[in-house]
């Protein structure tokens, strides 16, 4: 298995140096020549399995330059015994309706990004040896709440191994931001950013393609790489628990194998909806899938229009890891619906830097709503949805499942399709507290202190806070830097020399 990059098709690396590179050198995002399949007879075999079975079997398929110890021990690693609250890791929670919530948030950090990021340290470090020669990793991410502490967790303490995390100041939940600011570890530097995701974002990427910086840490035996799922080794885990669902879905008799189902997934960079298209393709019977955007719905119009514009007003909402207008991981998408066409690419990610907007056109319009479906909920809608469901169903959503709930079920009323289907659970609702407490009982908004609030979450749920959301009120903030986009770069300098 090779990879090439989304704006220059002559490159050809294999999967440890896409890894360990993160992003390729023209600003593209590598991704894999092909795409692997799967049969019904191996999904018969998957479903027999449990959790880090499947993802031995699956990960191979595209990380051939690893070996099946190599693999091994990074999954076991990943997801060893007590890591995560459940054993199935990622558990189906039967929503009625032929609907199941699957549950991406029982790691470490409470939420879906820990399901990558608890297996890319082992990946990166094992791709590094192979192709980093003998450098030290310095790990840079742009947060928009969640990918920041899972990432900082994951990489703490890792040898050879630095990280620096950017996330908006104003533009992330108390409960992440807390997570975020108290982090230990003796590698790791958090830094609030004055701007939203998207300025984070864009200063990461700038400064990843900057060859001065580049050179500089080269004098030092160091080189740049990403826990953003701009980087093929954060994406790729991401595909396993698509393929695992289906497989719980088959296992447990709720559908028979090679039934399609459809997958809703709530999304801002497009990432995790990208690894159920991946799953799609792999061979997965996938009738629809459901994009699911808050108030920032660049993503839905784009769905429905085939014009990215991101010239908008940007809303800060309930659901702050949604905040997002410039949805990295959609150019994959585009790379692959173009037939590979690096050249087209090229232009319009220019024109969107450039001018804030491009237009996909007809042919790749076609094939997109051959594939996706899309809606948005805004934060009254959501906080609607977490008590209804609450009150019907006793089931207590996040902020950001909410609204694929939301989106999902106004599909379902619109289209009248009844296909099984899989709703990707992004988070704990204890992340969230404020909103969610909110949404239950608005009569307690009054209440300032956020540990009082998970306390009368707790209450009136009859649900247990988290233990490692809970304690953090225990833990010293050790990172109160905030810093402006022109100095992200000075910043991570001081930080790492």
């Amino acid at each position: 298995m090779f990879y090439t990059s989304t704006r220059d098709k002559t490159v050809h690396v294999r999967s440890a140096e896409a890894i360990t590179r993160g992003i390729s050198a023209d600003g593209g995002l590598f991704l894999p020549e092909e795409i692997p399949q799967i049969t019904l007879s191996d999904i018969d075999e998957l479903s027999k399995m449990g959790y880090k079975d499947r993802a031995k079997k699956i990960l191979p398929l595209y990380l051939t330059d690893f070996t099946k110890e190599e693999i091994s021990d990074c999954v076991d690693g990943a997801y060893a015994d007590g890591k995560f609250s459940s054993e199935k890791i990622a558990p189906l929670y039967s929503f009625g309706d032929g609907v199941e919530i699957l549950e991406l948030w029982k790691g470490p950090t409470c939420a879906f990004k820990d399901m990558a990021l608890q297996l890319l340290p082992h990946l990166l470090t094992t791709a590094a040896k192979k192709a980093a020669g003998g450098k030290k990793i310095v790990i840079l991410v742009a947060t928009s709440g969640d990918t920041g502490k899972a990432a900082l967790e994951g990489f703490r303490d890792v040898p050879d191994t630095k990280i620096a995390v950017f996330y908006p100041n104003d533009g992330v939940s108390p409960m992440q931001k807390l997570q975020m600011v108290t982090q230990e570890g003796g590698n790791v530097a958090v830094f609030a950013l004055n701007g939203n995701f998207d300025d984070a974002q864009n200063g990461v990427k700038a400064i990843f393609t900057d060859k001065n910086i580049a050179d500089e840490l080269l004098k030092h035996n160091m080189m740049f790489s990403s826990a953003n799922s701009i980087n093929w080794g954060r994406l790729v885990p991401q595909i396993v628990y698509y393929i695992s669902a289906y497989c719980d879905m088959v296992a447990d008799g709720k559908i028979k194998n090679g039934d399609e189902i459809n997958i809703v997934v709530p999304t801002g960079n497009f990432g995790n909806i990208l690894a159920a298209y991946y799953a799609k393709e792999m061979g997965i019977p996938v009738k629809k899938l459901v994009c699911a955007s808050n108030a920032n719905k660049v993503l839905t119009d784009f769905i429905n229009t085939g014009v990215y514009d991101r010239r908008r007003e940007f809303y800060v909402t309930a659901s702050p890891s949604m905040d997002i207008l410039i949805s990295s991981n959609l150019e994959r998408l585009l790379f692959i619906l173009s037939d590979c066409d690096d050249k087209k690419v090229r232009k319009d990610m220019k024109e969107l830097s450039e001018n804030g907007v491009y237009d996909v056109g007809e042919s790749v319009r076609k094939k997109i709503s051959d594939l996706f479906v899309a809606g948005f909920c805004d934060d009254v809608g959501t906080k609607a949805t977490i008590k209804k469901e609450f009150d019907e169903k006793k089931y207590l959503c996040d902020t950001h499942t909410a609204v694929a709930v939301n989106v999902y079920y106004a599909y379902r009323e619109k289209t009248g399709d009844k296909t099984p289907t899989v709703i990707a659970s992004t988070a704990s609702p204890f992340k969230f507290c404020a909103a969610v407490l909110d949404a239950l009982s608005p009569d307690l908004s009054d209440v300032s202190d956020e540990f009082k609030k998970t306390e009368k979450l707790s209450e009136i749920t009859g649900l247990e806070c988290p233990r490692q959301i809970a304690s953090l009120h225990e833990k010293k903030i050790r990172f109160d830097k905030v810093v402006d986009r022109k100095d992200m770069a000075d910043e991570i300098l001081k930080a790492l020399l």
